[in-house]
């Protein structure tokens, strides 16, 4: 059975399903039809489906032209029905997994998707799971529901898991020329399934097990977790002891070796690095291990938002104005950089926050055109002189490259900037989080800033 499943990869004449068609499922979709094999696209969300095929993509990282190419090759179909499954040959398992408000995983996803494919799969078919969890669920649900069917994991259905390394907006990393980790449930497992990948992924990388690559995206999810927090909690430390972070991290960066730069910001946002510690986390409290790495570094990224809002209080204050009669307007809802995707965003909790503290919040994002807040949906507002001298403070919250940070520091009446986009714009009313302002710092500016508000 592993030679005429390895026989079809070999010759695209496997048909793969991608379950899942998110930020994940798309672009790896995409990638399978680009080597020549047939595809069938599953997703739950009806309206997903109804725009790809209408020739619409929802993902920044996903064109229009691309998902037009996928669909003149004749090689695709998309739809809602898992039925379909049965056609498959292998199966590629794209689907969220995000944390309980308990901070515990919530599989339900994971568990759908083994569902639809124990009561569709048929034998001689590659199952891989990409969603990232903790060491175990590949084997426990998906091999579970398997094996329930009637299967040999490893003689007539090979399982396997590879960590989705997905990052959105990297213009130089997409799916295809980014390493793919696999580990089969079995050796053979591990083998067939890097046959399949290996056909749309420049470089397979094949480890032991699939406990291991599980493991692997947690390691490098919680490595940047801990790193983002400890360099978070120095500026934090360098606001209070009158240093600038931002010059300790470029002249710690000449080193040429033993150091890797992190940078602060107002809080970490995306599926991946809030919540994978926490799934790596959890489950090593199931072997008596707290992790305390990931639970100190969760909590200092958590709060970020709430020190951004109480330093943007301190520095309205110094210049006479409370932020309850504030007019504030954020710049990004994104989570990073030159991307469309809100989820986890510390901007938006910086918006909601604000907005309960009384505060007048608007927003520019030029990738998310409207947004949903703590009180109702409200739309991207243009970002032109006459409107940034309306209002007291601009608050960087993400730093989209299309922001001319010199003409808004120029027309503002008071910054803060959390990702130091501001570096090279003079002023003394910019404020830089983590850059050792403090609150007696400005008071020397005050009657200048004053002007600003009269002007």
């Amino acid at each position: 059975m592993r030679d005429e499943i390895l026989s079809n990869i070999s010759r695209r004449q496997a048909i793969v399903s991608v379950i899942g068609l998110g930020y994940v499922g798309l672009p790896l979709a995409l990638e399978i039809i680009r080597a020549g094999f047939r595809v069938i696209g599953i997703d739950k969300n009806v309206s997903k489906i109804e725009s790809l095929k209408q020739g619409r993509s929802y993902i920044h990282d996903v064109s229009d032209d691309d998902i037009e190419e996928m669909i003149d090759t004749r090689r695709v179909a998309f739809t809602t029905d898992p039925a379909m499954l049965a056609d498959a040959n292998a199966i590629s398992v794209c689907v969220p997994t995000p944390l309980r408000k308990t901070k515990d995983p919530d599989l339900r996803y994971v568990a759908a998707a083994a569902h639809d494919i124990e009561q569709h799969v048929k034998s001689r078919t590659v199952v891989v799971l990409e969603s990232t969890t903790y060491p175990g669920t590949t084997e426990e649900i998906l091999g579970t529901a398997l094996t329930r069917a009637g299967f040999t994991i490893g003689e007539d259905i090979f399982l396997a898991f590879s960590p989705e390394r997905v990052d959105p907006g990297n213009p130089v990393f997409r799916t295809k020329n980014t390493p793919k980790v696999i580990g089969g449930i079995t050796p053979a497992c591990g083998r067939v399934a890097a046959a399949l990948y290996e056909c749309f992924i420049d470089n397979v990388v094949v480890v032991s097990s699939a406990r291991v690559a599980e493991m692997v995206k947690l390691l490098e999810n919680t490595f940047r977790s801990v790193n983002i927090g400890l360099v978070n909690e120095m500026s934090m430390m360098c606001d209070r002891m009158g240093i600038d972070v931002w010059e300790v991290i470029d002249a710690a960066s000449t080193k040429p070796f033993g150091f890797m730069p992190f940078y602060p910001g107002p809080g970490i946002g995306g599926h991946c690095i809030p919540l994978d510690p926490q799934y790596l986390s959890w489950k090593a409290k199931t072997f008596n291990f707290y992790n305390r790495f990931i639970e100190l570094a969760s909590d200092v990224n958590g709060n970020m938002p709430r020190y951004v809002v109480n330093k943007i209080a301190e520095a309205l204050n110094t210049v006479g104005k409370a932020v309850s009669t504030s007019k504030i307007l954020v710049l990004g809802a994104a989570y990073k950089r030159d991307i469309n995707d809100t989820r986890e965003s510390p901007s938006v909790e910086i918006i909601n926050l604000l907005i309960k503290s009384g505060a007048h919040v608007d927003y520019n994002d030029p990738y998310v055109p409207t947004l949903e807040t703590i009180d109702g949906s409200r739309s991207s507002v243009s970002l032109v002189p006459s409107n940034i001298t309306q209002y007291d403070c601009i608050v960087v919250g993400t730093d989209h490259s299309c922001y001319d940070m010199t003409m808004i520091c120029k027309h503002a009446h008071l910054v803060f900037d959390t990702r130091n986009a501001t570096k090279g714009c003079g002023g003394d009313h910019i404020v830089v989080l983590g850059n050792g302002w403090q609150p007696d710092f400005l008071n020397a500016s005050r009657e200048a800033a004053a002007v600003r508000f009269e002007d």
